[in-house]
């Protein structure tokens, strides 16, 4: 028996999931809509980039549905007591490494401990060596002869698995596609392979097979070794690094859409009304951004960890109040972030209402309520979503400043930002403990590359500009 546990920021999540979803199928009956979504997936670059956001966004789907789990009854028990931690659907997926933890520090794949132990050994003599794992390499009889052989043969397995999978899946979306264009499997086969096809389809299949390719070593692999090495206490890093991807992703959506409405409604009424009103949204976004950024938000996050401390009944989990702070993050991030794209907005739409358009509907008595919504929203709207997609991946970045300075998410919470805090005291260890920060580096560094070249793919086709010169 499983209790559901809906955290403030799963619902976020899920409520963006489906206004996203509301959209595209919004967006999908309209022309205007279409024909820019139309060239972003024309796009070689735009399309591996695409393929690689749904990989982290799927991941933090699924570490976004929490449960506790049911405990034993006791003899005499009636009642179902339930577990105090908080577990989701990811962290069933990668049992082996949630629960192999080891004493303290080893190294990728590695079958001994990092650092060296006082060992007694069978003859009672004491000795200094690197102890063996509990679980890294433990089924091997002889690690230094066998291991190089056991991981070969995991990851030849990993790569035929990968590969047959690969394989029907091409062969479902070449029928899939046969069917829609009413033509042969072959004739459809064969331009997807050679990249002729309109949507790039090949790229989208090669960057899938790396990412199941992935997938099919951590499933070979995890289970056996440690793939990213443990931390200090043990911990798998290769754990904590995908359960990182929840937290990056929140906090570069959901302040995203905390931003939005300051920005959109204040850049609008501000260009639109001009007088007194366009004189205090300036000088309201003025002040704000000769606040430090940085200051303001330790300032605040540090009287949310005052409120939390002083009202510990309010939160029946760690894993609750840490959600409390990663939401109160992104509100505060959202407050201070909005100024930028207030300020594009107000500078646009003091050109859009000087159109002929825009002064016929005023001039016919058009409410002014109607004018901003069905005249300049629409028209604001490209350079709303280049905004959001841009802003994402500062976003991510910004949590992994702020926590390694020590006001971001909580420290229970598994972030790159935690990630990078602690390997900074790694880092000057002797011998150097390097995997964490590598591995927190490579996940960061994906997701956010990914980002930016969405951004610039979705900046070449809702920008009118370039879209009037092509």
């Amino acid at each position: 028996m499983i209790q559901p546990v809906i955290l403030w920021t799963d619902a976020l999540v899920f409520l963006l999931t489906a206004v996203v979803l509301a959209f595209a199928l919004y967006a999908r009956r309209r022309e205007h809509l279409r024909a820019p979504w139309r060239e972003v997936v024309r796009s070689r670059m735009a399309v591996a980039s695409l393929v690689v956001l749904c990989v982290y966004a799927v991941t933090g789907l699924l570490d976004s549905v929490h449960f506790r789990q049911a405990l034993e009854m006791q003899e005499g028990q009636v009642e179902v007591q339930y577990s105090g931690e908080v577990t989701s659907l990811l962290d069933l997926l990668l049992g082996p490494m949630r629960s192999q933890d080891e004493k303290t520090y080893s190294a990728p794949f590695a079958t001994r401990l990092f650092t060296k132990e006082t060992v007694i050994g069978p003859d009672g003599e004491k000795s200094r060596t690197w102890p063996r794992l509990k679980y890294g390499g433990v089924h091997l009889d002889d690690p230094a002869t066998q291991k190089g052989p056991d991981i070969a043969r995991r990851v030849a397995r990993a790569a035929s698995e990968s590969m047959l999978l690969m394989l029907i899946t091409g062969l479902l979306l070449a029928f899939l596609l046969a069917r829609k264009w009413r033509q042969p499997l072959l004739p459809v086969l064969r331009a997807m392979l050679r990249g002729k096809t309109d949507i790039p389809w090949r790229t989208a299949l090669g960057t899938i097979l790396v990412f199941v390719m992935v997938i099919a070593l951590i499933v070979n692999l995890s289970g056996a070794y440690h793939v990213l090495g443990t931390d200090k206490v043990g911990q798998d890093v290769l754990y904590q690094t995908i359960k990182s991807i929840r937290t990056g992703l929140v906090i570069g959506t959901l302040t995203t859409m905390i931003m939005l409405p300051f920005a959109v409604m204040l850049g609008m009424l501000a260009g639109y009304f001009r007088g007194w009103i366009d004189d205090v949204i300036q000088y309201l976004y003025t002040t704000l951004n000769s606040i430090p950024g940085v200051l303001l938000i330790a300032a605040a996050v540090l009287m949310m960890q005052v409120y939390v401390a002083n009202h510990p009944e309010m939160f029946e989990t760690m894993a609750e109040r840490a959600d409390v702070r990663l939401l109160f993050l992104c509100l505060i991030l959202g407050i201070t972030s909005w100024t930028g794209l207030c300020r594009l907005l107000r500078g646009e739409t003091l050109k859009l209402r000087e159109l002929d358009y825009v002064q016929a509907a005023d001039a016919f008595g058009v409410s002014k309520f109607n004018i901003l919504m069905r005249h300049l929203l629409p028209n604001l709207m490209h350079l709303v979503l280049i905004a959001v997609v841009i802003d994402f991946s500062g976003l991510v970045l910004a949590e992994a400043v702020l926590s390694y300075v020590g006001v971001g998410v909580d420290p229970t919470t598994m972030s790159w930002g935690n990630m990078i805090n602690r390997a900074r005291l790694e880092m000057a260890r002797e011998p150097v403990v390097w995997w964490s920060l590598l591995a927190a580096f490579t996940f960061m560094f994906t997701l956010v590359l990914a980002a930016n070249l969405f951004s610039d793919a979705v900046r070449d086709a809702f920008d009118p500009r370039l879209r009037t010169q092509r």
